[in-house]
């Protein structure tokens, strides 16, 4: 229970349908924003009339995520800190530290869904496939964050939101007596960053300056340092008769790469590493995907292939703007016409 509308609601619909639950929180910083989300859990958790428990985990939060979060940007890559704390802290450490207690499932409000599917019918003992699904509500889909999940963490999670609509879930929330948290403010985008990403990277990794160079090497300004830039990026490079775009990183030197020209943004062919396939086993290979290199960006027909190790290839049919080394590139089922079907199958990281 994170203190939020989604979480709040997936507890309620799980005590109405007769679930012995439990709440629990995950204290991750000593922020104020943490102390006030943890007080409207423990008020949700009242007025279910069900246990609350506080787990700190301040320490390992640091240490798995936040630091892992400083040291990619240092290295010029741009992480994705949900998708990492899906993997080492709600489905990792608190999925196990429940286990250990004994309690069967850890549900959560992420808007997903789950498919059980029988594989062994004849034997004594029913064997299970778990499909991880796109939620109902297609604009509120969070299944992009959950690709790291594997078919043993599948088998103990619940989404209880996930056949229900955002505004669904709000109508439920005023039904259960939730009114108070349709008025908090919409949540940041980094629960641990308080103002901007740059703000953050400065008080932590300060400024590092550098050149400003152009395709051909010329040198057109100064930066303060790579981690301040994503690739694609237009506002906020400062250089006069722009646009300039981001276009790459040279690390080894120090060097920000910039283009005028959009186009040089676009790529066909991509690397992706540690590789995840949810379906809990690697499928023949090539094969046709639907994929998308950012949470809010259209799926488009992809074909992997197996490069070496965990590495593939990921080749589009179309060019894609700006992939950006770090971010997630998941992998959704299509059939023969490139129809897209809601099962996550896949992901990894794009290097």
């Amino acid at each position: 229970m994170s203190g939020g509308l989604d979480s709040s609601v997936a507890a309620a619909i799980l005590k109405k349908q007769g679930y012995d639950v439990i709440g629990i929180f995950m204290r991750l910083s000593p922020q104020k924003s943490f102390y006030e989300s943890e007080a409207r859990a423990r008020k949700v958790a009242e007025i279910l009339n069900i246990p609350f428990y506080v787990f700190d985990f301040e320490k390992e939060f640091k240490k798995r995520i936040i630091k892992s979060f400083l040291k990619e940007y240092k290295m010029g890559i741009t992480p994705n800190p949900c998708v990492l704390c899906n993997k080492e802290m709600k489905f990792g450490l608190l999925l196990e530290k429940i286990l250990s207690l004994n309690i069967d499932f850890i549900a959560t409000g992420h808007y997903a869904r789950l498919r059980r599917e029988i594989v062994n019918s004849k034997s004594e003992i029913k064997k299970y496939k778990y499909q991880l699904l796109k939620a109902k509500d297609k604009y509120k889909d969070q299944s992009y964050f959950l690709w790291r999940l594997s078919q043993k963490q599948l088998k103990r999670i619940l989404f209880p939101i996930g056949n229900y609509t955002r505004r669904e879930v709000e109508n439920l929330a005023k039904k259960f007596k939730f009114d108070f948290l349709l008025k908090i403010k919409k949540s940041t985008e980094i629960c641990f960053v308080l103002a901007t990403t740059n703000d953050f990277l400065k008080n932590h990794l300060k400024e590092n300056p550098g050149k400003i160079v152009d395709t051909k090497e010329k040198i057109l300004g100064e930066h303060q340092g790579l981690w301040f830039y994503t690739i694609g990026q237009r506002k906020g490079i400062r250089l006069a008769s722009g646009p300039y775009y981001v276009l790459d990183k040279d690390i080894k030197n120090n060097l920000l790469i910039v283009t005028k020209n959009e186009k040089d943004l676009y790529k066909k062919e991509l690397i992706v590493k540690d590789v995840n396939w949810t379906l809990g086993r690697k499928p023949k290979m090539p094969i046709q995907v639907m994929a998308k290199i950012r949470y809010r960006h259209k799926s488009s027909p992809a074909t992997i292939c197996h490069f070496k190790s965990n590495k593939y290839y990921l080749k589009f049919d179309l060019p894609q703007r700006a992939p950006a080394p770090g971010q997630s590139a998941v992998f959704y089922s299509c059939n023969n016409n490139l129809k897209e079907s809601d099962e996550l199958i896949g992901g990894g990281i794009i290097c």
